[in-house]
């Protein structure tokens, strides 16, 4: 960064300015005025087959204040004659060939209550789609998946609001081969065909909501193909950003990935170049600005964060403490709402999976990054939700508060609180006014490593609720 010319204020501007800090030091950020959508992923609990449990979820993530789903509906659950190396004689743009009802429920519970729904398209595929392969990841044909998004658009095309292709593309588990014999990327460009016959089958049925690209997760192994590398050769763009081949250009109407991170935390910045954790988000968005720039994407493409979530305890190899969890979890929230491009940030399940997820006699195959244990029982991370909260140490012995009210419909108070070691009594410290979506910072907070801060806040029906105990952040 290029350093600034100073000139000398005279005192009657000084004055001024002190006023204007002054008035200005506790305010809002001028960022809160960013509408960041928060949306929700719920599978276990939604998908539940008992009516009364799901009903139940809807009513806890509309009191947390989140009123946005991420559905992946996989095209096996509801193709005809899945397991079938024979493709039914059908028609398979006619939704009726179909079986819904897995997901019927839950997109019209969503849209009773006036939800924004996001449909995730996805693998694995019926096994008449693969040309048979078993795995039902290799090579679907996107001829056949064209068909099936035409009918998906005309069934519940007017319970979505936007359409995203395909669950972690770059991930074996959802799309094969990742790689060719030579071991060069092969996925990306079987996902460009499929999101190009996706597109196809969309405008067959008339549909002209937003449609992303990506879906990535967020590392490149030897197994997986790294998000940047992906991005490029689905968008057929060389290493260095230009245009290689002979490709059209596709409409992509946003960009959407899985900005996990480690144990380490969301101010990780892993090392290798091409993935995108969450502490690495830039990373991104400099590359959907070298891809606008080689005219394959429109220009300041927006960014959708849409399955992101930090593993707790007890799982042993990827999660972090309970405390420790609502407080990544907050911060990673503070990440993506400064970031200009991020226009919508999740929650990756209400509930853990269970222990067995992965299978009978495993351990922890699944996440653990509900905001309640596998067993139902609130986590920190539960109330943290409600009320996110970073303590960020922003000098020697300064920290910078930010935080939100989430289900607040306007401008609010929230009383800040500080004790000064874990286990000790809080101590109201100050009141702070929000903007009118309920974010607010406080600044020059005197902090130490020992000290811990909460928030409490009444909502409009007179009930307060009091977030976690939350440590500061370097």
């Amino acid at each position: 960064m290029t350093s600034l010319l100073r000139r000398p204020f005279s005192a009657a501007l000084l004055a001024l300015a002190a006023l204007l800090f002054a008035a200005f030091a506790h305010a809002p950020a001028a960022h809160a005025s960013k509408n960041e959508e928060v949306t929700f992923e719920a599978p276990r609990d939604l998908f539940d087959s008992d009516a009364a449990k799901r009903e139940e979820a809807f009513k806890e993530i509309d009191s947390l204040g989140a009123h946005a789903l991420r559905i992946v509906l996989y095209w096996k659950d509801v193709a005809p004659d899945a397991d079938s190396r024979i493709k039914p004689k059908l028609d398979m743009t006619d939704p009726s060939v179909y079986d819904w009802s897995k997901y019927q429920p839950v997109l019209d519970e969503a849209k009773a209550r006036g939800w924004t729904v996001q449909v995730t398209a996805s693998g694995p595929v019926p096994t008449w789609a693969t040309n048979g392969a078993r795995d039902n990841v290799t090579r679907p044909s996107p001829n056949e998946f064209r068909m099936f998004m035409t009918a998906l658009s005309e069934h519940f095309g007017d319970e979505v609001s936007r359409w995203s292709i395909w669950n972690e593309p770059n991930h074996p588990k959802f799309l094969m081969p990742q790689y060719d014999s030579q071991h060069r990327p092969a996925s990306p460009k079987i996902y460009r065909g499929l999101y190009a016959a996706a597109l196809r089958g969309l405008a067959n049925a008339g549909d002209t909501k937003p449609v992303l690209m990506g879906e990535t997760a967020p590392t490149g192994t030897g197994k997986d193909v790294a998000p940047l590398t992906f991005l490029r050769g689905a968008l057929c763009l060389s290493t260095s950003y230009k245009k290689s081949g002979g490709c059209a250009k596709l409409r992509v109407d946003g960009y959407a990935h899985h900005a996990y991170t480690t144990r380490k935390g969301p101010q990780f910045k892993n090392p290798q170049p091409n993935d995108v954790m969450i502490g690495t988000l830039s990373r991104l968005v400099a590359a959907l600005d070298k891809a606008a720039k080689a005219g394959v994407v429109k220009k300041s493409l927006p960014i959708y964060l849409t399955e992101f979530g930090i593993q707790s305890t007890p799982d042993p190899l990827y999660g972090v403490s309970l405390q420790r969890q609502a407080e990544y979890r907050s911060y990673a929230e503070r990440l993506a709402y400064y970031n200009p491009r991020v226009k919508a940030f999740s929650q990756y399940l209400l509930t853990d999976d269970k222990k067995d997820a992965a299978g009978p006699g495993t351990s922890y195959g699944g996440f653990e990054s509900g905001l309640r244990t596998a067993a139902g029982k609130a986590k920190p991370a539960l109330e943290g939700f409600r009320l996110p909260l970073v303590a960020k140490i922003s000098g020697a012995s300064k920290v910078t508060l930010w935080g939100l009210a989430r289900p607040a419909k306007g401008v609010t108070k929230v009383v800040v609180q500080q004790r000064n070691t874990h286990g000790g009594t809080f101590k109201t410290i100050k009141t702070v006014t929000t903007n009118a979506l309920g974010y607010w910072t406080s600044t020059a907070v005197r902090g130490s490593s020992t000290r811990e801060w909460r928030v409490r806040w009444t909502d409009a029906s007179g009930k307060t609720w009091t977030g976690p105990p939350t440590r500061s952040l370097k």
